[in-house]
């Protein structure tokens, strides 16, 4: 990294940059999605996350730090334990693939104007109104560049009533509502939580925030392709980690149902059976199943035949399906499956035996632990990355999907300081794409503005939230989405189901409403499931038997008109069905395959199935979530992979279109959510490589970004909590006041930071008795007024009804869906000046009903007559 002098430009040119590689003989700069685009990034740990992906996408990311380095190299683990701002292993995980810039934008605001002219994207989490004061503004810099897309992350936006509250990754996890889903069983006797709402391990909503910011400027560049137009974007963390939990917000907004939350199991309205069994060695394993499905009947029974623990399993009752549907046959049935994964040390575990029988089983890994995996390894999942300042290796985590035709980007490791690749005398060639000046081909939304993306279609043939939440990401964008489903096996058509007498009896309610009768053929209601209205909004749908020869020619036509194809299915359907990618592209051969599954088709668990907390469990994310041992995992209360699989994606589909438009070529991305899940554990996997160490799960506690007090900590009312981190000396000090303890700064175990990180279980008892008879709202806005970072544990009730600053942003869209009305759905979270995104899509609707748009699409969009359509229904081809 350098500091510019006079003349000097931070960047290689074109020519120099497609020559360098890597001590491999790789190329570490281009060749990627956006190996066009520069970014310029000013950004802590709310935008680090973004710039990586970017970087590993293929753009060249210039890391714009401060004399003396950014404040996260102050971030730990450090490589051998000692904290360096060279040695930060968050510093290198979030890092990699950037390149460094000394710049102080205080004393060389013409330097940073000039760099922002010459660059594509310029990402920044700057305190509110600081660039402004310096004069480097959004419409300063677009004088001289009309394409910039200016990207802003902020804790809780700009503006609103919360907009000067300061976040954490706790307390952002407290407001957003993911900690009240996350946590264990309350107390057996007593019913009530003698834990707190447990935190997910560290930079959870950075993570969200980071990859729904990536989709955004895709999007931005698009549009920027087609009108030379740059615009500004900005994203609220606090509005992103509000729409990631899973069930508790559908439920509530149709039927008004609290949930609970439960160990390492999906938080819920009810109790639910356990889910993690303990080995024989102290560890855990998930034997995910549903004991009323005939074959998962039967792949259990199989299984502990096996092993002789088939107990009366065998008994001729259990072939009636009246009789396995009772709830306590499913418990025990589980109860079997326990008893044998506890007379098993983990390595012992019949867990690959179980998946080969269609049973959704998975040990809990620790992240480490998947390295040595055959799988993994054939997958290129983890890489080695020298750094040669050290004369040492160390290995990463590498790309969240499969390309072999397009690099995820391989290196450099993240800048030392002091350092930078090259300097030039003069800029070289811009690197910025020449727009294409077709904006009269540009949609408008029902915003009264255009939408990013225009004249794109998607085949979806998605399931659920981890695959189908990925494409209406682009249909809120403007493309064209088709979702394809089959009456014999459709989607997520029964989860939240809309309450008899539609939303004017869900806003009359005063209490929960006992739900309909989940949706069925047989009751006429597949159409009023409200979390396929919120998965699938802005999709048009038609139903397509692929079991016929005829449903088979028209999916070869589909594949003709489309852009993207899409799917999530167990792994194999489509190769089964005769379309693997070989002849997607003899069809078409700028077509786009992504492929979405639990852990990947190439490789050795290419057969293997997953859903989001089977995916948590291999990958690691469940063993690192909870408090210490000897407590349990607490694990994530709700499919966090299902909604990161969602996103990754959603990313994918976007970057592999923006390289189609720079270069005409299609792809095929091998899309996996546990790969995903190792990447976000990236910095762990750097800690055993270079440090030996295992993670040690550490409940709210913040040992890397050292804060103290840090938690959850009990207020007035039942399972009511404020989070609160305190960071710095005056956090501390300020929370001592508004707690009404100012004595307790005088006090020799919490004099100093350090101090209270050596006697936070004490720091901890003090604090909880101090918060015990206050209000949590009240106690939250004395402590944010007071300077202090602090969030109410926020359940789904307070998000929808109570939350100013969500209302504020708009954080929910009503959209009419086709039959059930009318309903509010969570918005694209990030804000756009000139496209801004609109979950209803072009077609302004919900969810589509089953087979809805059939006569439009084999109509309008592959020109059949009414007469063929009639003939295709009459032979149940449609």
């Amino acid at each position: 990294m350098i500091s510019l002098g006079a003349g000097e430009v931070c960047y290689p040119s074109r020519r120099e940059a497609d020559v360098m590689t890597n001590e491999n003989g790789e190329h570490p700069m281009g060749g990627g999605y956006l190996d066009s685009v520069r970014v310029v990034e000013l950004a802590d740990e709310k935008g680090e996350y973004a710039g990586k992906l970017l970087a590993g996408l293929g753009a060249d990311v210039v890391k714009v730090e401060p004399p003396g380095g950014n404040a996260t190299r102050q971030i730990g683990p450090f490589y051998g334990g000692v904290p360096d701002p060279d040695r930060s292993l968050y510093f290198w995980h979030y890092n990699f693939g950037k390149r460094g810039l000394t710049l102080d934008p205080a004393s060389e605001r013409g330097r940073l104007l000039d760099l922002l002219a010459g660059s594509d994207v310029f990402l920044e989490t700057t305190p509110r109104g600081y660039l402004d004061g310096l004069g480097v503004t959004f419409e300063a810099a677009r004088e001289a560049n009309p394409g910039l897309v200016w990207v802003r992350i902020t804790p809780f936006g700009d503006t609103g009533p919360w907009n000067d509250y300061k976040g954490s990754d706790l307390v952002h996890l407290a407001l957003g509502g993911v900690m009240m889903n996350c946590g264990y069983d309350p107390d057996p006797v007593t019913g009530s939580y003698d834990t707190p709402p447990i935190a997910p391990q560290m930079w959870h909503t950075y993570h969200v925030t980071g990859q729904l910011t990536v989709m955004a400027v895709i999007g931005a560049l698009f549009y920027r392709h087609a009108t030379g137009k740059g615009q500004a974007l900005s994203t609220a963390v606090h509005e992103a980690i509000a729409k990631n939990s899973e069930l508790d917000h559908p439920h509530w907004v149709y039927t008004r149902e609290p949930f609970l939350r439960q160990t390492c199991r999906h938080a819920s309205a009810a109790y639910t059976l356990r889910s993690i069994a303990q080995t024989k060695d102290g560890r855990y394993v998930m034997p995910s199943m549903d004991a009323r499905t005939r074959n998962v009947f039967d792949g259990v029974l199989t299984l502990l035949r096996k092993y002789g623990e088939e107990d009366d399993l065998n008994d001729e009752k259990y072939q009636e399906a009246a009789y396995r549907a009772r709830p306590e046959v499913s418990g025990h049935v589980n109860d079997l499956a326990h008893r044998l994964i506890g007379k098993c040390r983990l390595e012992q575990v019949p867990w690959q035996e179980a998946q080969a029988l269609n049973l959704l089983w998975a040990p809990l890994r620790r992240p480490e632990e998947n390295v040595a995996d055959p799988h993994w390894g054939s997958r290129n999942t983890f890489r080695e990355v020298a750094h040669p300042e050290l004369g040492k290796r160390f290995l990463y985590t590498g790309a969240p999907w499969v390309d072999n035709a397009v690099p995820w980007r391989r290196g450099p490791r993240a800048p030392v300081l002091g350092e930078d690749l090259r300097t030039e005398a003069t800029s070289g060639v811009p690197l910025r794409s020449e727009p294409r000046g077709c904006e009269s081909a540009i949609g408008t939304s029902v915003r009264g503005k255009p939408f990013a993306i225009n004249n794109v279609r998607v085949l979806d043939f998605t399931w659920w939230l981890a695959s189908g939440g990925g494409p209406r990401f682009l249909a809120s964008q403007g493309a064209q989405v088709i979702k394809v489903e089959w009456k014999e096996r459709w989607d997520l058509r029964f989860s939240a189901p809309v309450p008899d007498g539609g939303r004017k009896a869900r806003e009359a309610a005063t209490s929960p409403i006992p739900p309909k009768v989940p949706p069925s053929a047989a009751n006429g209601r597949v159409n009023e499931a409200g979390q396929f209205n919120d998965i699938n909004a802005g999709k048009r749908g038609i139903s397509l038997n692929m079991q016929t020869p005829k449903g088979k020619e028209l999916l070869r036509q589909l594949i003709s008109v489309c852009d993207i194809v899409v799917e999530g299915f167990s792994p194999d359907v489509m190769r089964r069905w005769g379309f693997p990618y070989e002849v997607m592209r003899e069809i078409n051969p700028t077509i786009i395959y992504v492929q979405q599954s639990g852990m990947g088709q190439q490789g050795t668990y290419g057969k293997f199935r997953a859903v989001g907390p089977i995916a948590q469990a291999l990958s690691g994310i469940s063993e690192m979530s909870g408090l210490p041992e000897p407590h349990m995992p607490a694990g994530i209360g709700y499919s966090f992979l299902d909604w990161f699989g969602a996103y990754n994606i959603g990313t994918a589909m976007l970057a592999a279109l923006y390289r189609r438009e720079q270069t005409g070529l299609g792809t095929y991305i091998d899309a996996s959510q546990v790969e995903v899940g190792l990447m976000l554990s990236g910095t762990s996997i750097l800690n055993h490589s270079a440090n030996g160490a295992s993670w040690r799960r550490y409940g709210n506690r913040s040992p890397w970004k050292a804060a103290a007090p840090s938690g959850a900590y009990r207020c007035a009312g039942d399972d009511r909590w404020t989070a609160i981190s305190c960071h710095t000396q005056e956090e501390w000090e300020a929370a001592a006041r508004v707690l009404g303890h100012p004595e307790w700064t005088e006090d020799a175990r919490f004099a100093t930071l350090e101090d209270r990180l050596a006697n936070q279980d004490a720091l901890d008892a003090l604090v909880n008795e101090a918060t015990a008879s206050r209000d949590r709202y009240a106690l939250m806005e004395a402590l944010q007024e007071a300077g202090v970072p602090a969030g109410v544990c926020q359940n789904a009730e307070d998000r929808y009804e109570a939350d100013p600053q969500l209302k504020h942003l708009n954080w929910l869209t009503e959209v009419k869906q086709s039959t059930i009305g009318r309903w509010p759905l969570k918005e694209f979270p990030v804000k756009f000046s000139e496209t801004p995104p609109y979950m209803g899509g072009p077609i302004d609707r919900g969810g589509p009903n089953y087979a809805e748009d059939n006569d439009f699409v084999f109509r309008d969009v592959l020109g059949m007559a009414a007469e063929e359509i009639e003939a295709l229904r009459a032979d149940e081809v449609i």
